[in-house]
């Protein structure tokens, strides 16, 4: 099974948001409690209208818990909101996610933004078709120092290889599990799909598209990838959410003429969330589609799905 990995699409004319749009949040789990809700609710340039979630109960306790309005149906939230923020598993969002597009609602979007090509085609072509703006929350592009490293990197030329690592915890063999391990769809997708999408984030701005790809799968759920690039350079990822407490952490290193260049640490992630939606916001006001759209997203989903079909069942 393979993949045509050429880009795809056109630059739709965006609709421009209100001087201060309405949020909506979709997902009540733990990382919509760590992370959008407290964001949506700092955020300055917008107001964080209400939440939705697939369990009421949840949804009423954060809704309550920020003073916001809770919905028992997401069309309704679609309806009275300028922007979606998602927070759900990857083939939960896609769908919803197209029926916002067609609300006229922005997306701001989780990783991976779904799990089939054709779901992730399906997002970008509605975000298009109906002239909304999307992005997704890509940590690793967002995050300080991270997001400055990355675009200081894709200005160099001259580069040869590089090493990305993400090796989670979320179910180690030696510890406790995660607040993540109830997960269903980290349970049955594992590392490839979950951090994945953020070893490509950096590696293919900095590297180039990738023009192709091979998967092997090591212990665990480890898959480690092979990847080529239009500058010529190979890279490798080397990917899991079952790894020892002890092995755990995240890495990525670039070497090229110019030198040999290493991912700083950090720590923002809700902080991180806040400029993703700026990022949304100012490419719906200006009309100039944001490098990390859901276009992006299916970019992603395109290359790891063509990972995943080389590895046995």
């Amino acid at each position: 099974m393979s993949y045509d990995l050429s880009p795809v699409g056109d630059d739709a004319e965006l609709t421009p948001p209100p001087a201060r749009p309405r949020v909506g949040l979709l997902g009540t789990g733990p990382w919509a409690r760590r992370t959008h809700a407290p964001a949506l609710a700092a955020h300055a340039g917008s107001e964080f209208a209400g939440v939705w979630g697939r369990r009421p109960e949840a949804a009423a306790g954060l809704a309550e818990e920020y003073g916001v309005k809770v919905y028992d149906d997401p069309d309704a939230l679609f309806a009275d909101c300028d922007v979606a923020a998602f927070a759900l598993p990857p083939d939960v969002q896609a769908p919803l996610a197209v029926r916002a597009a067609a609300a006229g609602c922005g997306l701001l979007l989780d990783k991976p933004v779904a799990t089939t090509v054709e779901d992730a085609r399906a997002v970008a072509d509605a975000a298009e078709r109906h002239g909304v703006a999307s992005v997704v929350f890509l940590t690793l592009r967002f995050a300080d120092p991270a997001a400055a490293w990355v675009e200081e990197q894709a200005g160099r030329s001259g580069w040869f290889s590089a090493s990305a690592h993400w090796l989670g915890a979320v179910f180690p063999p030696d510890g406790a599990p995660s607040a993540y391990a109830d997960s269903p769809w980290r349970k049955a997708k594992g590392g490839l799909w979950d951090v994945g999408p953020h070893a490509l984030s950096v590696l293919i701005p900095v590297l180039g598209e990738v023009t192709s790809v091979t998967a092997a799968r090591g212990p665990s759920d480890m898959v480690q990838l092979a990847l080529r690039h239009t500058s010529g350079a190979a890279s490798t990822a080397v990917l899991s959410l079952g790894a020892p407490v002890a092995a755990a952490g995240v890495g990525l290193e670039v070497r090229g003429a110019e030198g040999v260049f290493s991912l700083p640490n950090w720590t923002d992630v809700p902080g991180a969330y806040g400029r993703a939606l700026d990022a949304l916001l100012t490419a719906a006001r200006t009309g100039v589609p944001d490098a990390r759209d859901a276009r992006f997203a299916a970019r992603l989903t395109e290359i790891l799905a063509q990972a995943e079909a080389q590895l046995p069942a």
